[in-house]
């Protein structure tokens, strides 16, 4: 490269011999040649390559001279075509896209609690719901991979057992709660799986042997409390609905358990679906057994002629797709967040999903539940803060 260039000239044959003006139009012409258009791209190089040097000392101003050769190598790079790739709308504004989740996260729970909490209305058989759930969840699932998105995840034995004991503990708090749901007001049972984070701390401070701070203990006073105002008070209580919720809480608790000890390099997305396949075959003898009777002497007959085969159809077809739809998201929402934003998160959902309830069902609330439930979820609250607190200090540290 460098010989071409000092060959461009031919007028350089021997540099002491050059005249100061000779010298400095050789070295405009020198440059011009060793410079074109289509190679400036990386003028950095070229302009502190060995190839320029010879030009670049030929000039008897070189600081003006290599003010002019950084000027012409920046605009040529602009015009090169090899500008930064221009930042996409998800990368431009991260926030609007995780409150988008968010909003499609609360959207799709609070229409699958309404609409789920309407078929139990003229169809109250929980446990073949909570299999309709599952089953379109695994036939979304099943489509996803098929055309590969995502592409699914190799499974073994290995893995198969470690996430059988997350699964059964999925199936068996996913039917409780809908049995709850079934048998109650759909705001008493999220009133009672409030609760949740006190199982929680108490399966990890006495099966997991966790120290568990005395804030954080004393944080969930107000929802044991909270809880407790309002179940004495709740017009629709009965202990079918209060017991399924309080079995829903410690299956939930012991699958997030079992979840720690089945950690896996595995996507959220790929074994959210194994775990959905497994808990589908766990509910279904269940379900034949204690419903199954029921439903093929009057329960399929009656719940069509009270809506008719076309919507009872579409309405359990459209419930399980929210129940998969609403679950996916928040996975997909809490993982682009801290860990307070995901307690907010989650508190303000069972807020959310009260509130719609209780305006869409018109329940009606005795004020000493009403004000349980609000300190309730402001104790859960409380308990979630703190423990996103703890969680960041033990990731910073």
């Amino acid at each position: 490269m460098e010989s071409r260039v000092l060959s461009g000239s031919a007028t350089i044959s021997g540099l002491p011999r050059l005249r100061p003006q000779a010298s400095r139009l050789n070295a405009t012409v020198t440059f011009a040649a060793a410079t074109p258009n289509t190679a400036v791209s990386a003028g950095g190089n070229l302009l502190w390559g060995r190839q320029l040097r010879p030009a670049v000392l030929l000039e008897t101003s070189p600081a003006r001279n290599l003010k002019s050769v950084l000027a012409s190598a920046a605009s040529s790079s602009d015009s090169s075509g090899e500008a930064m790739a221009p930042v996409g709308f998800f990368q431009k504004y991260p926030a609007l896209v995780t409150g988008f989740f968010f909003f499609m996260w609360y959207f799709l729970n609070v229409i699958f609690n309404i609409l789920n909490k309407k078929i139990y209305n003229y169809f109250p058989y929980p446990y073949f719901v909570s299999v309709i759930h599952l089953a379109v969840g695994v036939v979304y699932c099943l489509g996803s991979w098929t055309v590969g998105l995502p592409k699914r995840a190799p499974i073994d034995a290995d893995l198969l057992k470690l996430l059988i004991p997350v699964a059964v503990c999925h199936a068996l708090g996913h039917v409780t709660s809908n049995i709850s749901f079934a048998a109650v007001a759909v705001s008493f049972t999220h009133t009672i799986k409030a609760l949740e984070p006190f199982f929680n701390a108490a399966a990890s401070q006495f099966i997991l042997g966790q120290s568990i701070p005395i804030t954080l203990w004393l944080s969930l006073a107000p929802v044991v409390l909270g809880v407790s105002m309002a179940s004495l008070t709740e017009l629709s209580f009965n202990w079918l609905g209060f017991i399924s919720a309080m079995i829903s809480n410690i299956s939930f608790t012991y699958r997030s358990i079992y979840s720690k000890k089945a950690m896996t390099d595995m996507d959220s997305t790929n074994l959210y679906a194994y775990i959905s396949i497994i808990a589908l075959i766990v509910c279904i003898p269940p379900a034949l057994i204690i419903e199954g009777p029921v439903l093929l002497k009057t329960g399929f007959s009656d719940a069509i002629a009270k809506v008719g085969l076309t919507k009872f159809v579409t309405d359990l077809f459209w419930v399980g797709m929210f129940y998969h739809l609403y679950n996916q998201l928040a996975t997909n929402t809490l993982e682009r967040v801290a860990p307070l934003t995901h307690a907010v998160g989650n508190v303000l959902k069972r807020v959310f999903v009260i509130g719609f309830s209780i305006v869409v069902f018109g329940n009606k609330i005795s004020t000493q539940t009403a004000i349980g439930t609000a300190i309730a979820i402001a104790g859960v609250a409380m308990y979630s803060f703190i423990k996103a607190g703890i969680e960041e200090k033990k990731r910073v540290s």
